[in-house]
């Protein structure tokens, strides 16, 4: 299988569809197909009004969307772990929906925790229209088998929490509960998302406000934990442009109380798309300047023949913010059935704290 082939879960969507129908010709357009033409699908445009509880359910007449989780947690000790739950949705071509078996929907979900000398993760798929894996929008539930991420009593809309949070797979497992006491933040312009300058684009909010308590089992051993967690809910019908190859992706808890997400596409001919948003503990948020942003590998990990840039330094002038990440294990490679790297940083420099890095297409 070609470097062209590799997957996230920002790509199972687009790989998925491409692997059904003709792969050659759709893993030339864009990395793993997300670059193929959405005819047929919803489009994304700019102006939509992002709705809650509504938003927080599946949009099956766009091509693809996601529900994930990423958490940065300690024990009693003080010992780092990371835990990230997604699930995936997959239409496998436009129209009305299909009753049962004959439904156009796919699923796919991947957990996985993440200790300084270990990394365990897993992976389910499902069909959709069957029942087996979905999403309620009131009261709101995803799931797939019997992971899921549910609302407590008392959830709000606004905040999407408090949540329950639960996968399991060889060797691990993990139970959380999450709670917010600010609203869901809206990426990009108002919820619309720019992934290039030629229109590519997705619908995409984020809650980077999680706090999580729960537990986390490795062998069969439990710990408490508690930490900080970011869920980023994305939906589109064509998120790339044919050129880009692969993305970048950071989510940023300061420990000063700021939060940041910044992504940088890469394209085949090195002008790279790079968005960024800078998030204030009271919630307030401000979009950052493309051009003021500087992502920059600095050293690098051998996993499964490729080579993966682990490290990072961040510089964003107008932020007077110059930071180096590292991953809390470098060897945090999803070997799924289409491989990425994912897992927990921590970084240091003018400010400090943890978060999630996810890089494709290496």
């Amino acid at each position: 299988m070609s470097d062209r082939h590799w997957i996230s879960r920002r790509v199972f969507a687009g790989g998925a569809l491409v692997l059904a129908l003709d792969a050659e010709r759709g893993f030339a357009q864009g990395f793993a197909g997300l670059g193929m033409n959405g005819t047929g699908f919803a489009p994304v445009v700019p102006g939509k009004t992002i709705v809650f509880p509504a938003d927080h359910g599946a949009h099956p007449n766009y091509r693809i969307e996601w529900w994930y989780v990423t958490a940065n947690l300690v024990d009693s000790t003080g010992a780092a772990y990371g835990a990230q739950w997604t699930l995936f949705r997959q239409a496998m071509h436009p129209g009305a929906q299909q009753e049962g078996w004959a439904n156009q929907q796919i699923w796919m979900g991947h957990a996985a925790v993440t200790r300084a000398d270990t990394h365990r993760f897993s992976e389910t798929f499902a069909r959709g229209g069957v029942g087996q894996a979905g999403t309620e929008a009131t009261p709101f539930r995803a799931w797939i088998d019997a992971w899921q991420m549910r609302g407590l009593d008392g959830m709000r809309n606004d905040t999407l929490a408090p949540l329950e949070l639960n996968a399991a797979g060889a060797n691990f497992a993990y139970a959380l509960r999450l709670d917010a006491d600010h609203a869901l933040v809206l990426q990009g312009e108002a919820g619309y998302s720019r992934k290039s300058e030629r229109g590519q684009a997705s619908y995409y909010f984020s809650q980077p406000y999680f706090k999580a308590t729960g537990s986390v089992t490795i062998d069969d051993r439990p710990v408490d934990v508690s930490g900080l967690a970011w869920m980023d809910r994305e939906w589109s019908s064509q998120p790339l442009a044919p050129d880009q190859t692969g993305w970048d992706w950071l989510s940023l808890h300061f420990n000063s109380g700021e939060k940041l997400m910044l992504f940088r596409l890469r394209q085949s001919d090195g002008n790279n798309y790079i968005s960024g948003k800078w998030f204030l503990p009271n919630g307030e948020a401000r979009q950052v300047a493309s051009t003021d942003i500087t992502m920059t590998p600095t050293a690098s990990t051998e996993i499964a023949g490729r080579k993966i840039p682990t490290g990072w330094d961040i510089a964003i002038p107008a932020l007077v913010l110059s930071i180096s990440c590292l991953p809390l294990n470098a060897k945090s490679w999803m070997g799924t059935s289409f491989p990425y790297w994912e897992g927990p940083i921590r970084f240091a420099g003018s400010h400090s704290g943890v978060g999630y890095l996810e890089m494709t297409g290496y």
